[in-house]
């Protein structure tokens, strides 16, 4: 979801969360020449603090809302539920596909080594990906050339890549972070902005890649054991709501109240998979 971008250097968003006494803002590390992976916490989260990052696309960066992320309102919500200190740091890119997401976790570039050290030092990964993997369907769509199964390639490939994608986050944590990956409501635009800018059968179609979608994103969280945040039935229940209200003026993104349930859903998961 959204255009393209360079990772921005440095921490998106990093917060030290400590329930019932606010925000604390903590200092990004600052940048260096390569060199190998840090195993160590960075020196701006407290001792004893739980360490959140968050990976995805621009639903996870918090675009087009003029919000906390979903992942820094996770923290706060986890701060007063659990009483703990939480330090939320936000690595989502606007743009960002689940092939080069997994190539970024795997990189050598000074950017790329810095998001590796967020997800070695994580105790917690929320990850939301997959969506622009699908761009090409839509073009397709668009176009008037994409039958009822023209997705079917793209929904693997975004499959196959976010495994590649879970398989760093294993593997930089070494086994000991817990890792949550959610589903979307729809990969697309949705509700009433859809509705006037798509030709018809748009929202049917867009509906039907999205649990495609959704479906493999189940199939690959599961297969390695991380814990399953269904976004769908929050935005759209079974089908059958217009998640107009809860998405920003593009119909693309969450707005405040949808990143605000965003974020208690990703909460509930968590309590509920510990």
């Amino acid at each position: 979801m959204g255009a393209p971008l360079l990772r921005r250097l440095g921490v998106v968003t990093a917060l030290v969360l400590v329930a019932g006494c606010g925000t604390v803002p903590a200092t990004a590390p600052a940048a260096g020449p390569p060199s190998p992976l840090p195993s160590s916490t960075p020196s701006t989260t407290p001792p004893g603090a739980l360490r959140v990052v968050g990976l995805g696309d621009s639903v996870t960066s918090g675009e087009h809302c003029a919000c906390d992320d979903y992942v820094t309102g996770f923290g706060h919500l986890l701060a007063r539920a659990d009483g703990v200190r939480v330090r939320a740091t936000d690595d989502g890119e606007s743009g960002s596909t689940s092939d080069g997401l997994a190539d970024e976790l795997s990189g050598r570039s000074a950017a790329d080594r810095r998001l590796q050290a967020d997800v070695a030092g994580a105790d917690v990964v929320v990850v939301t990906m997959g969506a622009n993997d699908l761009a090409p369907a839509l073009a397709a769509w668009r176009a008037g050339s994409c039958s009822a199964s023209c997705y079917a390639p793209e929904v693997a490939g975004m499959g196959t890549d976010l495994g590649r994608v879970l398989d760093r986050v294993r593997t930089l944590g070494d086994g000991h972070s817990r890792v949550l990956v959610t589903t979307y409501w729809n990969v697309f635009t949705d509700g009433r902005v859809a509705e006037r800018a798509e030709r018809n059968g748009y929202l049917a179609w867009s509906d039907t890649v999205t649990r495609a979608a959704n479906a493999a994103i189940v199939l690959v969280a599961g297969a390695r054991g991380a814990t399953l945040v269904d976004l769908y039935a929050p935005f759209k229940g079974a089908g059958e709501q217009d998640p107009t209200g809860l998405l920003a003026a593009d119909g693309d993104h969450p707005d405040a109240a949808g990143t605000a349930l965003i974020s208690r859903t990703v909460l509930a998961a968590y309590e509920a998979g510990r």
